[in-house]
């Protein structure tokens, strides 16, 4: 699901992806989140819109909800990345998402 924040197009933005872990696996958040980094390294690290590295979040209250949080230098460039990692990502959130991600558009005030 894709929920924006930010009606721009261009300039930078901040993204917020929210992850729905399963709970039988929350206990193990940090190594399932190395795992998707390890995915999603190369394709997002090469991307003409990384602009900065990704701080990640574990709810205290709902283990199971990750929250990743970086900065992009566009949407338009974001929908890019997005769109190639899709694929990328199938067999990963199958295995151990309850749902998929969500994800938010931000600007700095």
């Amino acid at each position: 699901m894709f929920v924006s924040n930010n009606t721009s197009s261009d300039g930078p933005i901040i993204v917020m992806e929210r992850w729905h872990l399963k709970s039988e696996v929350a206990n193990n958040g940090l190594t399932i989140m190395q795992e998707m980094d390890r995915l999603l390294e190369t394709s997002t690290h090469e991307h003409p819109g990384w602009c900065g590295h990704a701080s990640f979040y574990q709810s205290n209250d709902r283990p199971s909800e990750i929250i990743i949080v970086y900065p992009w230098r566009s949407r338009d460039l974001h929908a890019q990345l997005m769109a190639t990692e899709e694929p990328l990502l199938y067999d990963f959130q199958q295995e151990f998402c309850a749902s998929t991600r969500e994800v938010h558009y931000y600007s700095q005030l």
